[in-house]
C-alpha cells in the first residue's frame, strides 16, 4: 500500500524551530524510512543545479518513490543515467508528471502499462525547462532532461535525455510551492502542449465557496446550507451569484464588520434552511487553506461562539478568500442489526456508535469533453465527528453500506447511480465555468481540468436518503482511490480503474497535440459517408490537401488545398502517381503523410507514398489486398512456403479469377457449389450473388458484364479497375468485421463487430452489433486470423478492415479492405472504446505510433440496422424521414450514420443509412432498437428486424 508522508517518520516530533521550517515548506519531513534501495543515484540535473534545500526535497521524493514501490511489491528504480537516452524527436509522445509520487502513483503505473516508456515522473522542477515555442509565438515548449520512466508491470528507470524530450502533456501538483524556484504551476503557464490543470485553475477548484456555488446552482446537486463572507472576491469568482442553498455576503473590509456579521449569522441560524440541523461548522475557504486547518464546530444555539470564530478567521482573511458558516450534515440513521444470538437471530442492540459514510468519487474528463465517473470508494467513521480522507481506511461502497446496515442490492445500485449522476454533473458545471474563462484566467491556451474528486455524505430528508456534496478537490479523492486499489492488489483485485480514464485522456490529448498542424495528402474524397473525415480533420487541426476527380465535390470547400485530378482509370495508377508527385512539387507542399479512405485509391496512394518516402504499406501489398482472388491465392501459396503455424493459408478460401465464360466454365469444375460470385475489385456487396451451379454462374457473369462495365455505371464500387469477377466457395458461419491498427507490422489495436444474417442471394448487410457476442477465445481467433492475413499479404502500416466468417472449424477470410472500416465502424469504435481509427490512420501515415488504450473496456453496447431505399422508401419519406432520424439522433434516442444523400432505388443498391441504439446491455439495446424500428416503419414482414437481431445473443 502507499504511505502518506506522516506515516514514514521514525524520529521524535520536530522541535518548535524545526516545525517552523517544515511548516513553511523549506525542508522536507525529517528522516524518511530507510530501506534496502540504493541511495547513491545521481539526482542532480546538469543543466540546472539545485541548492541544498531543493536537493533535500528531490532526495526525499526519490526515497518516497522507492518506499512506495517496495510497498507495492514492485522492483527498485534502475539507474540508467550513465547512458543518456537519445533518438527522441518531435513525433514522440511524452506525458510528464511533476509532483509527489504518492499523489500520482496509480496514474503513473497505469500509464506505464498503457503507454510504456512514454509516462514520465519528474521529482524536481530542475529536471524540466521551458523554451520559446517554435510553432506558437508567445507560448513555451516544455523540455524534460531527466525523469523516472514507467514501463509495463511497474518497472521504472531513472533516465537522462540528450537531447531533451519535448513534453506533449503535462500535469502535476499545481499548489503553491515555496521550496523550488519553479513550481508545477509556473512551469505549466502558457505552454504550447496540453496541461491537465494550472495554478490558476487549481485556485478555482480548491475554492470551496465557488465549487459549492457551482454544484448548488449549475449542477443541481444538494450542498449544506451555507452562509459565506467574502472579501474583495474577483472575477470569475463573483460571476456565480444566484442564491439557493448558498448565501454570499460581500464584506467591505476586515474592521467594523461586527454588526453586519452578527445580523447575518443570526438570520442564517434561524432560517428555515437550518431548521433541521443542530450543529454548524465554521471554516475558511481559499487557496491557502486545505484539509482541516482552522475548522471549528459549534452548536447552533451558540451564536456568540459562532460569531467569535468568524471574527477570528476574519483577522487572517486575505483577498479572494472566504469564511464559510455551514450546517453540519448528520448522517442518515439506519438501524444496524446487532450480533446474532445463539439461535442465529439478530437482536437490535447496537453497542457501537452511529456510523457515517463519506463517499469519495473520482470523475475524469473523457472524449468530447464529457465527464465520466471512474471510481467510488468510501470511508466509514463515527457520525458525531467529521470524516477526513486521511483518517479513514478506504473500502467499497457496497461494503460501507452493508456495514452501515443497508443490504438491499437495488437500493445500493440506485445510490451508485445517484453518485454517478451527481458527480458527473458537478464536473460538468466546473468544466462549463472553465470554458468561459479567458486564456489568461485559465493559465494558458491548452490548460484545462481533466480530473476532479467530489466528496459526498449520505444524509436523509423526510425519511428519504439524500446525497449531500461537501466539496470538490484536485487530488485527495484520486489518492484515496489509489490507496484502495493498492490494498486490493494483495488479494488480486483489479487495479487502475480510478486512473484509467485519466490516462486515456492524457494519451488522447497528447496525440492530438502532436498531430495538430500536420500536412496530409488525401487521395480520393469518397461519398457522403466519408463526410466525417473532413469534419474530424478540422477539429484535429490537420491541414488536408485533397486530390479528387470530381471538381465540384462538396469536400473541396472543407480542405486546405483542393487538387482536381482525374484518377478514375486505375489501370494507369503508375502514370497517375508520377503526375501527382509533380503536382505536389509544383505546389511546394511539404507533406507529413499521405493516405486514402477510398477503396479505389489505395494502390495509387501506396505508389505516391513510395515516391515521397512516406509511411505506407507497399504498392505490391496493396495490389494483393485490393484484388480479392489474388488475396486468397496468395495466402494459399504461403502454405507451401513453410510459413509459421498456424499459417494464414488456413483462413483462405478456394477461388478463381473470371474474365470470360471460359474462365467461368473452368472455375465451375474446380469450385464446390454453392459458391459466391462477386466483382474482383468491388465494394459494398454490389454485384455479389449466391450461385448453385455452373449455369447460374454464366447467367450472373453475363448480367454483370452487361450492367456494370465502368465507373460511370456505378461510381465508387471499384469499376475503375475493370469489371472482372471471381467465384469462391460459399462458407457457412457467422459474419464478422475486424478493424486492425498496425504500425511496422505490429498490431496496436483490434476491434471486432458482429453482422446479422445477410439478405441472400445478394448478401447485403442487415444488422450489426459491437462489442462482439463471441466468447473471448473465439474473438481471439478472429483477431489472430485478421492479423495473420494482413501480414501474409504484406500489409504492415495502416488501419485495415478484414471481413471474416467464423465456422465450426475456425475463421475463414472473406476479403481484406486495405483501408479504415466504412459505414458506421469508425463512429461505433469511437463511441464504445474511445479510439478514433480515423486519427490512428493519419498518425500511422505521418510516422507517429498511435497509443491505443490497453484492455479498453466497452463503455456501451451498440446494435444497428441498415435502411435500404428498396425496402424503406415509404418510411424514409414519412415516419423515418431524415429530419425525424436526425432529431432522434440529437436527443440521444438513436445513433444515426448517413451513408447516402439520395433516396434513389437501384437494383445494385447500397445502404442509405444505419440506425442504432445504445445501452449498457446488448439485450436492452436490441429491444430498444426493435421498438424504434417498429414505430418508424423500418421493421416489416419483408424486412424482419427481429430476425436480423436474433443472432446477437
Amino acid at each position: 500500500m502507499m504511505l502518506s508522508l506522516d506515516q514514514i517518520h521514525t524520529e521524535p516530533p520536530p522541535t518548535p524551530k524545526e516545525l517552523d521550517w517544515a511548516e513553511q515548506g523549506f525542508l522536507p519531513p525529517l528522516s524518511p524510512l530507510r530501506c534496502a534501495w540504493r541511495r547513491d543515484v545521481p539526482l542532480d540535473c546538469k543543466i540546472s543545479p539545485e541548492d541544498a534545500q531543493a536537493r533535500a526535497w528531490t532526495a526525499y521524493y526519490y526515497d518516497l518513490l522507492q518506499c512506495t514501490l517496495q510497498q507495492e511489491g514492485l522492483p527498485e528504480t534502475i539507474d540508467h543515467t550513465k547512458e543518456p537516452r537519445t533518438g527522441f524527436g518531435p513525433s514522440d509522445i511524452t506525458i510528464c508528471v511533476l509532483g509527489s509520487p504518492t499523489s500520482y502513483l496509480s496514474v503513473l503505473l497505469e500509464g506505464g502499462n498503457q503507454c510504456p516508456g512514454n509516462m514520465l515522473l519528474c521529482l524536481s522542477p530542475a529536471w524540466l525547462s521551458k523554451a520559446p515555442s517554435e510553432s506558437h509565438p508567445g507560448e513555451s515548449s516544455l523540455l524534460v532532461f531527466k525523469a523516472v520512466t514507467f514501463e509495463l508491470g511497474g518497472r521504472t528507470t531513472l533516465e537522462e535525455f540528450a537531447p531533451p524530450r519535448r513534453v506533449t502533456y503535462f500535469t502535476g501538483c499545481f499548489g503553491p510551492c515555496k521550496v523550488q524556484g519553479q513550481s508545477a504551476a509556473e512551469l505549466a503557464r502558457d505552454l504550447d502542449c496540453p496541461t491537465g490543470g494550472s495554478g490558476e485553475l487549481a485556485r478555482l477548484l480548491e475554492d470551496k465557496l465557488l465549487t459549492r456555488q457551482l454544484m448548488d446552482q449549475q449542477a443541481c446537486v444538494a450542498v449544506p446550507p451555507t452562509l459565506a463572507f467574502t472579501f474583495k472576491r474577483p472575477l470569475p469568482l463573483r460571476s456565480v451569484t444566484e442564491e439557493q442553498r448558498v448565501r454570499m455576503v460581500e464584506l467591505s473590509g476586515r474592521e467594523g464588520q461586527d454588526n453586519l456579521l452578527q445580523e447575518e449569522i443570526a438570520a442564517f441560524l434561524q432560517s428555515g434552511a437550518m431548521e433541521s440541523y443542530g450543529q454548524v461548522v465554521v471554516k475558511p475557504s481559499g487557496w491557502r487553506w486545505n484539509g482541516a486547518q482552522a475548522v471549528s464546530f459549534h452548536a447552533k444555539s451558540e451564536q456568540g461562539c459562532v460569531l467569535q470564530a468568524v471574527l477570528t478567521l476574519l483577522e487572517t482573511l486575505e483577498e479572494e478568500e472566504s469564511i464559510l458558516l455551514e450546517a453540519f450534515i448528520p448522517t442518515a440513521h439506519v438501524v444496524r442489526p446487532g450480533p446474532p444470538d445463539t439461535n442465529g437471530s439478530p437482536y437490535n442492540s447496537s453497542p457501537g456508535p452511529n456510523l457515517a459514510v463519506r463517499i469519495c468519487a473520482v470523475v475524469c474528463r473523457s472524449r468530447k469533453d464529457q465527464p465520466l465517473l471512474s471510481k467510488v470508494v468510501c470511508g466509514v467513521g463515527r457520525a458525531d465527528k467529521p470524516l477526513k480522507h486521511q483518517a479513514t481506511v478506504p473500502q467499497t461502497l457496497e461494503s460501507s453500506l452493508h456495514q452501515w446496515g443497508l443490504k438491499d442490492e437495488a437500493q445500493i445500485a440506485a445510490i451508485h447511480a445517484q453518485i454517478k449522476q451527481k458527480a458527473e454533473a458537478a464536473m460538468k458545471a466546473f468544466m462549463d465555468m472553465e470554458a468561459g474563462l479567458s486564456v489568461e484566467q485559465r493559465g494558458g491556451r491548452r490548460a484545462q481540468t481533466d480530473i476532479i474528486g467530489v466528496d459526498f455524505l449520505l444524509s436523509s430528508e423526510e425519511q428519504v436518503l439524500q446525497l449531500v456534496a461537501l466539496e470538490m478537490n484536485s487530488q485527495l479523492c484520486l489518492e484515496t482511490c489509489s490507496i484502495f486499489e493498492s490494498m486490493g492488489r494483495v488479494v488480486g483485485a483489479p487495479a487502475g480503474e480510478a486512473a484509467r480514464p485519466l490516462v486515456e485522456t492524457m494519451m488522447r490529448r497528447a496525440q492530438c497535440h502532436l498531430m495538430e498542424g500536420k500536412h496530409v495528402l488525401v487521395i480520393g474524397a469518397g461519398g457522403v459517408s466519408k463526410k466525417f473525415v473532413w469534419e474530424a480533420a478540422r477539429d484535429y487541426g490537420l491541414k488536408i490537401h485533397l486530390v479528387e476527380s470530381d471538381p465540384n465535390h462538396f469536400a473541396s470547400q472543407l480542405v486546405q488545398t483542393f487538387i482536381h485530378y482525374d484518377t478514375t482509370d486505375h489501370k494507369r495508377d503508375e502514370e497517375h502517381a508520377q503526375r501527382l508527385l509533380g503536382l505536389v512539387q509544383e505546389r511546394g507542399l511539404h507533406l507529413d503523410g499521405c493516405l486514402s479512405y477510398w477503396d479505389d485509391c489505395m494502390v495509387l496512394t501506396a505508389l505516391v507514398c513510395e515516391g515521397l518516402g512516406l509511411r505506407c504499406s507497399s504498392p505490391t501489398a496493396m495490389r494483393v489486398a485490393k484484388q480479392k482472388s489474388r488475396t486468397h491465392l496468395h495466402l494459399l501459396r504461403r502454405r507451401k512456403e513453410g510459413a509459421r503455424w498456424p499459417s494464414a493459408a488456413l483462413y483462405a478460401v478456394p477461388c478463381c479469377h473470371l474474365e470470360s465464360h471460359t474462365d467461368v466454365e473452368r472455375a465451375a469444375s474446380h469450385i464446390s457449389f454453392p459458391g459466391v460470385m462477386k466483382l474482383e475489385y468491388g465494394a459494398g456487396a454490389v454485384g455479389v450473388k449466391l450461385v448453385e451451379d455452373a449455369q447460374q454462374c454464366h447467367l450472373h457473369f453475363d448480367k454483370i458484364s452487361r450492367d456494370l462495365q465502368d465507373d460511370s455505371d456505378h461510381p465508387g464500387i471499384g469499376l475503375g479497375w475493370g469489371n472482372a469477377m471471381l467465384l469462391m466457395e460459399y462458407v457457412s458461419g457467422t459474419e464478422h468485421d475486424v478493424d486492425l491498427v498496425m504500425y511496422e507490422g505490429r498490431m496496436l489495436g483490434a476491434f471486432v463487430s458482429d453482422n446479422g444474417p445477410t439478405r441472400v442471394p445478394n448478401f447485403t448487410e442487415t444488422a450489426a452489433c459491437m462489442p462482439t457476442c463471441l466468447p473471448p477465445d473465439r474473438e481471439a481467433q478472429l483477431i489472430r486470423a485478421a492479423y495473420q492475413c494482413c501480414l501474409g499479404c504484406g500489409l504492415t502500416d495502416g488501419v485495415f478492415n478484414v471481413e471474416l466468417k467464423l465456422t465450426a472449424s475456425g475463421p475463414k477470410l472473406i476479403e481484406i479492405n486495405p483501408r479504415m472500416g466504412g459505414f458506421y465502424l469508425r463512429d461505433w469504435i469511437q463511441e464504445i472504446y474511445g479510439v478514433d481509427i480515423m486519427l490512428a490512420s493519419v498518425m500511422v501515415a505521418c510516422g507517429v505510433v498511435p497509443l491505443l488504450p490497453a484492455r479498453s473496456r466497452p463503455r456501451t453496447h451498440l446494435v444497428g440496422v441498415m435502411c435500404l431505399v428498396s425496402q424503406h422508401l415509404q418510411a424514409l419519406k414519412s415516419t423515418a424521414s431524415l429530419e425525424t432520424l436526425q432529431a432522434l439522433h440529437e436527443r440521444g434516442v438513436i445513433r444515426l450514420n448517413l451513408l447516402d444523400d439520395e433516396l434513389v432505388s437501384s437494383e445494385y443498391e447500397e445502404p442509405y443509412c444505419n440506425v442504432a441504439c445504445a445501452s449498457s446491455s446488448r439485450r436492452e439495446a436490441c429491444l430498444k432498437l426493435l421498438g424504434i424500428c417498429q414505430v418508424l416503419g423500418i421493421d416489416s414482414p419483408h424486412y424482419p428486424v427481429a430476425h436480423f437481431l436474433s443472432h446477437f445473443k
